[in-house]
């Protein structure tokens, strides 16, 4: 093998490439029929609603990293919790944002205990726990925010939506964020536990590694991460509403395993999530552009993620 082919191999072999390219086809599928500015336009909003997608995505992956049954199901709840609890404090004041972010932070905080208290204390399967716990969130967000019609802070709102030579700057911000989390997954013990933990729980135990610890913080880092996002995406939004974390319930999913993250444990991407994020997003646009109805662009939708995640999940990494 020469020297050239060598590395072009182990490019090849990476899982998160796949949704590249799937994002970067999917982008020029859509461009003959955005003339002018529009494909840039296309581009740039993109990267601000993946940037949600994103935030949401890096819980959920270390949640997932962590073996078989291990998902969380309360992230849309938290969502719209944090982001009512947090626009209703700070009262459109801009004095009052970082006590709007300390409260939408103690919301994920609260909410990533329960959801391991109920996993740990009662045995209860994290997926079953996570969905029962997320409606009690969405119960008391729902008696929090009814009638909530406050605008979020001016130079919150602003930071949301400000944008750098097209790129907007809060999407840089995640990727800064993100390029953290991968450190924090390969170069730290907390993020080498929760791989070893993924890929075999009991040696991990027998290893010495604190398991419940892990499995706790990991739970609370993924409430924590929805909260952030719900806190920001109401900023972006113009205010908080009941169901602004809907559509988060399977992008946050979805993300992850596009983005190459082994949905069987021990084996985490997080490149893989902006890829995904973006492929998500870009398909839609792309299947509108085309003015299909919405039954055969879910239908398409669905193909075309499916074909991602083989082409991906269908190359074993180098060993």
């Amino acid at each position: 093998m020469s020297a050239l082919s060598r590395p072009l191999a182990r490019l090849l072999e990476k899982p998160w490439l796949w949704a590249f390219v799937g994002a970067a086809l999917v982008w020029l599928a859509t461009i003959p029929f955005t003339p002018g500015r529009g494909a840039g336009d296309v581009l740039t909003a993109a990267f601000t609603f993946a940037t949600f997608f994103v935030i949401v995505g890096i819980g959920q992956m270390f949640v997932i990293t962590l073996g078989p049954g291990n998902v969380d199901l309360s992230i849309p709840a938290t969502i719209t919790l944090a982001g009512s609890v947090a626009t209703k404090l700070m009262d459109g004041q801009d004095a009052l944002i970082a006590l709007g972010f300390v409260a939408a932070m103690g919301c994920g905080l609260a909410v990533g205990v329960f959801n391991y208290a109920l996993i740990r204390a009662l045995r209860i399967p994290p997926i079953i726990a996570t969905l029962s716990s997320s409606f009690i969130i969405q119960s008391t967000a729902i008696a929090y925010g009814r009638g909530l019609r406050i605008k979020p802070p001016p130079a919150l709102a602003e930071f949301t939506t400000a944008r750098v030579l097209g790129m907007p700057v809060l999407a840089i911000c995640v990727i800064v964020l993100a390029a953290l989390m991968s450190v924090v997954l390969h170069r730290t013990i907390y993020g080498r536990s929760v791989i070893a933990i993924g890929q075999n729980q009991r040696a991990a135990r027998l290893a010495g590694i604190a398991v419940d610890r892990t499995r706790l913080a990991t739970y609370v880092m993924s409430a924590l991460f929805a909260s952030l996002c719900g806190y920001l995406l109401s900023a972006f939004s113009g205010g908080a509403s009941l169901n602004m974390g809907e559509e988060y319930l399977l992008a946050s999913i979805a993300v992850v395993v596009i983005g190459g993250t082994s949905v069987a444990g021990g084996f985490a991407n997080l490149p893989g999530l902006w890829g995904a994020a973006l492929f998500l997003f870009l398909i839609v646009t792309m299947l509108n552009t085309y003015g299909l109805g919405a039954g055969i662009r879910y239908v398409l939708t669905g193909l075309i993620i499916i074909a991602v995640i083989t082409a991906a999940g269908g190359r074993k990494p180098l060993r």
